[in-house]
């Protein structure tokens, strides 16, 4: 019994030399113990859960177990002559946890409705450092309604969302401080960003991890009861009962082969950094939920954007893809463009009321290429007719034969018209191009001065991976110097003959987007890969 007494007074002592460093700690050894915390949570070290009542018992136990090891190896460490003194050892740990903050995790995320395959997608397009921790949250089965007349006290637990319904990303974390309406809580940033957007809810405790100088509460966020409006380095702070602009993200998927098909809905809190890739991201994690398999896929996809950055109101963009390795990440590749640009608006700042996605899932493989195309005439002249019979060869299936129609350009000068027939997935060469080619002066790049609806017109205006596309394409290099100036000659004439069709301040050679007869779109149900040529004589 005296050996236990002695035991345990010997355990006292050590605690609370151990509090005493605890109070002493730096941030960075601080942040060092949650870093600690947190690879306990992902399984990277063990940690054992207690209930909330005996969390102050195990971390007492985990102190005065921390303080022992720590007294034997500097006992060990002075026996073998490796430091001189306590105080260079302690400035080594200092040094090696500053370093450890210089690399320290942004933030930590508890996320739900995002499987394997969309948490990795999520890891991979955040921002470096961010760790995101699968939990269960709301979903569509357990819809919970905002809460309007919530009240919070100190020591509560409180959460933070970014994202809040199917899909949900967010933190919690315990209320500081309750003034009337207005809460503190946390008592650390959530990411640091200062004034923020963000939708505050009410949290459920589910159990705890000790750790060596605090614990950490794991919870599941809950109804929707207020807005955070302030993101700093004591705290989060934000008002009851008023809610964040949010973004309403609507997903239907459907897979044909397993004949499943689902709709999803989710709030995206409006933040300019974070809205494209969680748009992106929450589109994927839909796909990867419905399909068992995104590998060796073909998906179509059509998304609408309602927004005051274009005149309609309303951004459309639909296309076909696909992917032997995963075709959703390739899928969201224009819905996260669009965002993008309307997001980072340098004109003005661009409203987003909702943002709706369909996609189906068609499996397999449903791609072609073109074999050929034969025009049923060589000589025309400008503004004329050409039928091209193009034959295509989709992937393990019988040739397929289609009558594309292409009218000549009413500016076509006359010569050897050089035709590209490709899918719309091909980048044409660059129209500057041609003008160099052509031995003309290169006028000054205005994709700089471009408005965002500009922008998304050209986006609208591109070609999708389904289309048949025949439009002007490069001519060979000048092979001499006579080669040239006959094309320069060729290309003044057609300047001439714009010039007689557009007003006068409004005369260009290519890249007119008033010019849409220059090429011809046909729709295909496969994805065309490749790109074949042809040639027409032009008389004048």
């Amino acid at each position: 019994r005296a050996v236990e007494e002695r035991k345990k007074a010997k355990e006292k002592d050590e605690l609370r030399e151990r509090e005493k460093k605890v109070e002493k700690m730096t941030r960075a050894e601080r942040e060092a113990e949650w870093r600690d915390t947190l690879a306990a949570l992902r399984g990277e070290k063990k940690a054992e859960e207690v209930p909330a009542d005996h969390a102050g018992e195990a971390e007492t136990q985990k102190a005065a177990e921390g303080t022992h090891d720590t007294a034997a190896d500097a006992v060990q460490s002075a026996d073998k002559g490796e430091k001189s003194s306590t105080e260079p050892v302690a400035s080594s740990s200092v040094e090696k946890k500053e370093k450890a903050h210089d690399a320290e995790e942004k933030s930590a995320f508890f996320v739900s409705g995002f499987g394997s395959a969309g948490l990795r997608y999520l890891e991979n397009n955040m921002p470096a450092g961010s760790t995101f921790l699968p939990l269960g949250t709301v979903s569509a089965n357990t819809p919970l309604p905002t809460r309007y007349d919530a009240a919070l006290v100190g020591g509560q637990p409180v959460g933070v969302a970014i994202v809040y319904g199917d899909f949900s990303i967010g933190a919690t974390g315990t209320v500081t401080a309750v003034d009337g309406k207005k809460v503190l809580a946390f008592g650390h940033s959530f990411m640091h960003k200062g004034n923020v957007n963000y939708f505050m809810t009410d949290a459920n405790v589910v159990g705890t991890i000790a750790g060596q100088s605090n614990g950490v509460k794991i919870a599941n966020i809950g109804s929707v009861i207020g807005r955070i409006n302030q993101d700093r380095e004591t705290g989060v702070a934000g008002i009851l009962g008023t809610f964040p602009t949010a973004v309403p993200i609507r997903i239907h998927v459907k897979d044909d082969v397993l004949g499943t098909e689902e709709t999803f809905g989710a709030q995206i809190a409006y933040d300019e950094d974070f809205l494209p890739v969680l748009s992106g991201s929450i589109a994927y994690a839909a796909m990867s939920r419905v399909s068992d398999s995104l590998g060796s896929n073909t998906a179509r996809i059509r998304f609408a954007i309602r927004t005051n950055a274009v005149d309609s109101g309303v951004f459309e963009r639909r296309n076909m893809y696909y992917s032997a390795a995963d075709v959703g990440q390739v899928a969201v590749t224009e819905l996260l463009q669009a965002m993008n640009m309307i997001v980072t608006n340098p004109q003005e700042e661009s409203d987003i009321l909702d943002l709706d996605v369909d996609v189906e899932l068609t499996g397999g493989r449903q791609t072609a290429v073109l074999v050929s195309a034969v025009p049923d005439k060589l000589v025309v002249k400008p503004g004329d007719t050409v039928t091209f019979k193009t034959k295509i060869r989709p992937y393990r299936k019988p040739e397929e034969t289609l009558s594309i129609p292409y009218r000549v350009p009413k500016a076509q000068p006359a010569g050897t018209l050089n035709l590209d027939i490709r899918g719309g997935g091909f980048v044409p060469v660059n129209p500057l191009a041609l003008l160099a080619q052509a031995g003309l002066e290169i006028p000054d790049d205005e994709e700089k001065f471009k408005s965002t609806a500009e922008k998304l017109d050209d986006l609208a205006a591109q070609g999708q991976n389904n289309e048949i596309i025949i439009a002007p394409g490069a001519a060979p290099a000048p092979s001499s110097e006579k080669e040239m100036k006959k094309r320069m000659r060729a290309a003044a004439k057609a300047s001439a003959r714009a010039a007689e069709r557009e007003e006068p301040k409004r005369v260009t050679l290519l890249g007119d987007p008033k010019k849409k007869d220059e090429r011809e779109k046909f729709y295909a149900p496969y994805v065309i890969e490749n790109v074949i040529h042809a040639t027409l004589k032009v008389e004048e």
